[in-house]
């Protein structure tokens, strides 16, 4: 098998078995996770560092914003694939929770713990540099992860299993 092409055979394994996922495709995956999160991320940190809200309340609208965005951006997919709304939202929570929990640990710990980021205001550089190497450094860290569960029938393979 190329390991570069997208694979997408992790649900078509049928026992349970493990199913090789290329990294391609993990990283598809990924992204797609990260764009959700990032839009409630960043719309998350804007507010409640906008507003002047303590780190962990501004941590926790960033926290689920991202979430809620998360889950509704594979929501709108296999909505659009005419899978019923209730099972939708079964598949955007078997596909998401455990990656945009990997995600926000990471990049709401990172932006915690650099120093400065939360204090900085969304006119700062500072700001905007840390929230970027924050979601960049979740999504180095979430990608085997996806790819991990992807193997295993579970994660965005679901996704995929629903678009048949």
């Amino acid at each position: 098998m190329d390991t570069h092409a997208p694979s997408h055979t992790a649900h078509d394994t049928g026992h349970g078995a493990a199913a090789t996922v290329s990294w391609s495709a993990a990283a598809q995956a990924t992204l797609h996770c990260l764009t959700g999160c990032a839009i409630g991320e960043v719309l998350g940190m804007v507010i409640g560092t906008s507003l002047g809200l303590h780190d962990l309340a501004t941590v926790a609208l960033a926290i689920a914003l991202a979430f809620v965005f998360g889950y509704a951006l594979t929501m709108r997919g296999v909505l659009r694939a005419g899978v019923p709304f209730r099972q939708a939202l079964g598949v955007a929570l078997a596909a998401d929770t455990l990656s945009i929990t990997v995600m926000e640990i990471v990049d709401n710990g990172a932006m915690l713990a650099i120093p400065g980021a939360m204090d900085a205001g969304i006119g700062s550089w500072v700001f905007w540099t840390a929230l970027a190497a924050a979601l960049a450094l979740a999504f180095v860290i979430t990608l085997p992860v996806n790819r991990w569960l992807m193997s295993r029938g579970r994660g965005h393979a679901v996704v995929h299993a629903s678009h048949h």
